[in-house]
């Protein structure tokens, strides 16, 4: 759950991540999705009464 900027670091060149990423997201649509995750928001449901950090 990285940030496409965030990726240099975390393959650990920033010249190929940025090349990689240019072809990547050359023709796509970058959605920002700022609420809760669906799945947490229905964890009791999904998982049961279990807790999700058990």
């Amino acid at each position: 759950n990285k940030a496409p900027k965030e990726w240099g670091e975390l393959l650990g060149d920033q010249a190929i991540t940025t090349a990689i990423l240019d072809r990547i997201l050359h023709r796509v649509e970058i959605i920002h999705l700022n609420e809760d995750s669906y799945r947490m928001k229905h964890h009791s449901t999904i998982f049961g009464e279990q807790s999700v950090s058990k």
